[in-house]
């Protein structure tokens, strides 16, 4: 595979193609980020976009955050708390994991009980939303009246 320059001559920024090719985040998905506030660019004089060489641990901290399952909300509003939007430092990324914890810690409390529940369920037939511990512990979803309804895991989508 022929290689590509890192940058333009005299320059750190680097074009959309190069931050995609060294991060391993499609160009589209480069874009994304940058239309939700997550990453920003500038333009050259041919309305180009350019990024500085920082950029790449900037979208390595999204990706690390994605991976954990932080929605893309919750990672732009982290990143935008930084001064003047600069990159994360590893203090930055301390304090960034450390507020994600109690989050990540109650999904993974919550996807223990699924897998714990699931066995009893499996098979059963009941399909009973009064009695089921997955789909309406407690009958919660009662006080919504009849009909069907979603509990409230469903819809923090």
């Amino acid at each position: 595979m022929p290689q590509t320059p890192l940058s333009t001559p005299f320059t750190n920024d680097m074009t959309v193609g190069e931050v995609a090719s060294r991060s391993g985040v499609a160009v589209s998905t480069l874009h994304f980020y940058e239309s939700r506030g997550l990453i920003s660019s500038t333009r050259n004089a041919g309305n180009q976009r350019r990024y500085p060489r920082a950029i790449l641990r900037r979208v390595a901290v999204i990706k690390v955050a994605q991976r954990m399952g932080m929605p893309l909300g919750a990672i732009a509003e982290a990143l935008s708390a930084l001064p003047d939007r600069r990159t994360p430092t590893a203090a930055d990324w301390r304090r960034l994991s450390a507020a994600w914890r109690a989050d990540l810690n109650q999904r993974i409390d919550m996807l223990t009980r699924l897998r714990d529940q699931l066995d009893g369920c499996i098979g059963c037939g009941c399909l009973s939303m009064e009695d089921c511990p997955l789909r309406n512990p407690g009958d919660a979803l009662s006080v919504e009246g009849p009909g069907p309804h979603f509990g409230p895991q469903e819809s923090d989508g």
